[in-house]
C-alpha cells in the first residue's frame, strides 16, 4: 500500500512556516504621506461619534449615527429612511467601482494605504517598534532567551495593543447610540450586554488581525489581492522594479571614491559574472559604470516592506503598493551616488520598453487610459444621479394598500364603499398637518375608522409627529361604477408645502371578478 511519502517525499511541506516580519523604519515621501492617511482615518473613527448637528428639538443631535432601534440613518443634514436605503446600497456600489478604479489606476494603492487593516497594522507596528526598537533589535529580541526584560517588552507591548483594540471596538458602537449617553453607560457598567458583547469581539478581531496575523491576513485571507490579479495588466501602475537597471546584481558597495579598503572576500562576484574588479570601477566610473547594474543587494526594500516580500521578484500577491521600498532604494542610491528611481511607479510594459532603449509612456498618460476613465465616468454617474435624488427628494411620502376583505361594500343609499390603509410618513424633524384628498373619483366621500360617516368630506386634514409615520384605515364612498382607477393626494399645511400622490383602483359591482 503506497503512502503520501511515495508521492510528495518524507521532508516536503504543502505549507511555508510563517517567517515573521519586522519593518525596519524609514523616511521619505511614500512614509510620510502614509503617516497622513493614517493620521486622517483614526481621527475619522475616533472622532466622528463625538461631532454634534442641530436637528432641532425632534431628532438625535449626533452627526453621525446608525439609529437602529428607530431605523433611521443620520449623517449630518442627512436622513435616510428605511425604504431609502438604495442610497445606501448606491453608496456601496460607489465603493466597490472606487476600489476598482484605483486598482486600475495605480495598484493596490487602498491596501498600502487606507486599508483598515494596513492602519491598525501600522498603528501596532510602530507601539511595537517604539518599544523594542528597531528592526535590527527586533531580530535580536526575537532570538533571544526569555528572562525579565524580554518578558516585561512583551508584555508591555501586548497591554498597548490590548488598550487600542478596545478603544477601536469602543468607538465603533458609539455610532449605534448616543455617544456621551453609552459612554457614561459604559463608565458605570449599566451599558446594554449588545454593547459589551460588540466591544469585546471587535477588540478580539483588532488585536488578533493588527497584531498578532498582520501581513499574513493580508495575503491568505483578504479577497481583495486575487480580485487585484484579475485587473492588473501589463499596463497598470505599481511598484516596479528597474530590473533592465539594477541587474546583474552585487553585494559590493559602489562608491565614487576608491574602494580599496574592502576586502577581496566581498569581490568574489566578479569571477562569476567575468566583470572588472570594483576597485577599479571606484576608481574609474566612467568604464562602463552599469556593466554590474545599479542593485547593490543591501536588502533595504525588502527590511522596510510591511508583507517582507522582495519586490525584485517582480510582481505578487504580497505587494500592497504602499511604496515604503521606493522610499529606502532612493536613500540607498542616493547615498552611493546613483541615479534614483531604481525601484518606483511603473508598469511592466514602459520597463520592457525602457529597457531596450526606447522612451517609456509618461505616468499620467497610463493613467489616462479607456478603463481607467469608464470606471471613473461609471463611479461619477452613480455618484451624479443618487445627488440628484437626494437633493429633488421629498420629505413627505405617501403609500396605500387597499383592503380585500370585502373588496366592497353597498351601503343602504346605493353608495359602493372601498377600504384603504393609508401610510403617510413624515420625513422631516417637526410636526406637520397633512391634507389628504382624491383625485379622479367624482362624488367621492372620505373618512377614517374613528369617525362616522356623517362626517365624510371631500379631505382629510391629518396630523403627524416629527420624523414619523402613520397608518390610517380610510373609507371612500362614491356612486357605484365599474372598477375605475384614481388616486390619493397629500400635501402638507405650509408655504410651499410638500406633496406627494398615489394611485389605486376603486372597486365595483361590475369590477368584482
Amino acid at each position: 500500500m503506497s503512502s503520501p511519502d511515495d508521492l510528495t517525499g518524507p521532508k516536503q511541506q504543502f505549507f511555508e512556516k510563517r517567517k515573521k516580519v519586522f519593518p525596519k523604519a524609514i523616511d521619505g515621501p511614500f512614509r510620510r504621506f502614509k503617516w497622513l492617511v493614517m493620521a486622517v482615518t483614526l481621527t475619522i473613527y475616533y472622532v466622528t461619534p463625538w461631532l454634534r448637528w442641530d436637528r432641532g428639538p425632534y431628532a438625535p443631535d449626533q452627526a453621525v449615527l446608525i439609529d437602529i432601534a428607530n431605523r433611521r440613518f443620520y449623517m449630518f443634514s442627512i436622513e435616510i429612511w428605511p425604504h431609502e436605503f438604495y442610497y445606501v446600497a448606491g453608496l456601496l456600489i460607489m465603493a466597490g467601482i472606487g476600489l476598482f478604479l484605483v486598482t486600475s489606476a495605480v495598484g493596490r494603492a487602498w491596501c498600502g494605504y487606507a486599508c483598515p487593516q494596513t492602519v491598525w497594522t501600522d498603528l501596532f507596528q510602530h507601539v511595537e517598534r517604539a518599544i523594542e526598537g528597531d528592526r535590527n533589535a527586533q531580530l535580536r529580541l526575537e532570538k533571544a532567551p526569555w528572562g525579565p526584560a524580554k518578558i516585561g517588552k512583551r508584555v508591555t507591548k501586548h497591554a498597548i495593543w490590548l488598550l487600542i483594540a478596545v478603544a477601536t471596538g469602543g468607538a465603533w458602537i458609539f455610532y449605534f447610540a448616543d455617544a456621551p449617553t453609552l459612554a457614561q453607560q459604559l463608565w458605570t457598567l449599566e451599558a446594554p450586554y449588545q454593547a459589551w458583547f460588540t466591544i469585546g469581539l471587535l477588540t478580539a478581531t483588532t488585536y488578533v488581525l493588527g497584531g498578532l496575523m498582520r501581513e499574513q491576513f493580508c495575503i491568505y485571507g483578504c479577497p481583495w489581492p486575487r480580485i487585484q490579479g484579475a485587473m492588473l495588466d501589463e499596463k497598470s501602475l505599481a511598484v516596479t522594479y528597474k530590473a533592465w537597471r539594477g541587474e546583474p546584481r552585487t553585494h559590493g558597495i559602489k562608491r565614487a571614491g576608491p574602494a580599496v579598503h574592502q576586502p577581496d572576500g566581498e569581490l568574489g562576484a566578479q569571477a562569476q559574472y567575468g566583470l572588472p574588479s570594483l576597485v577599479a570601477l571606484a576608481s574609474n566610473p566612467d568604464n562602463n559604470p552599469r556593466v554590474i547594474g545599479d542593485c547593490i543587494d543591501c536588502n533595504a526594500c525588502v527590511a522596510v516592506c510591511p508583507t517582507g516580500i522582495d519586490i525584485r521578484n517582480g510582481p505578487q500577491i504580497g505587494c500592497i503598493t504602499c511604496g515604503l521600498c521606493i522610499d529606502a532604494c532612493d536613500d540607498i542610491m542616493e547615498k552611493i551616488g546613483r541615479p534614483k528611481k531604481l525601484i518606483g511607479y511603473s508598469t511592466v510594459a514602459d520597463e520592457l520598453i525602457a529597457g531596450n532603449g526606447g522612451e517609456p509612456e509618461p505616468p499620467l498618460k497610463r493613467l489616462l487610459r479607456p478603463r481607467t476613465l469608464a470606471y471613473f465616468t461609471l463611479w461619477g454617474a452613480i455618484g451624479l444621479a443618487l445627488l440628484f435624488t437626494l437633493g429633488s427628494r421629498t420629505r413627505l411620502d405617501l403609500s396605500i394598500r387597499q383592503e380585500r376583505n370585502p373588496i366592497w361594500v353597498q351601503l343602504s343609499d346605493g353608495m359602493v364603499r372601498n377600504a384603504y390603509t393609508i401610510n403617510i410618513r413624515n420625513m422631516e424633524t417637526r410636526p406637520r398637518t397633512i391634507r389628504l384628498t382624491t383625485e379622479g373619483l367624482a362624488d367621492a366621500r372620505i373618512w377614517t375608522d374613528a369617525q362616522s360617516r356623517a362626517a365624510a368630506a371631500q379631505s382629510l386634514t391629518i396630523a403627524i409627529g416629527p420624523d414619523q409615520a402613520r397608518k390610517t384605515r380610510v373609507y371612500v364612498a362614491a356612486p357605484a361604477r365599474p372598477r375605475h382607477e384614481f388616486a390619493f393626494a397629500i400635501r402638507a399645511n405650509e408655504p410651499a408645502g410638500a406633496s406627494d400622490r398615489e394611485t389605486t383602483v376603486f372597486e365595483g359591482p361590475e369590477g368584482d371578478r
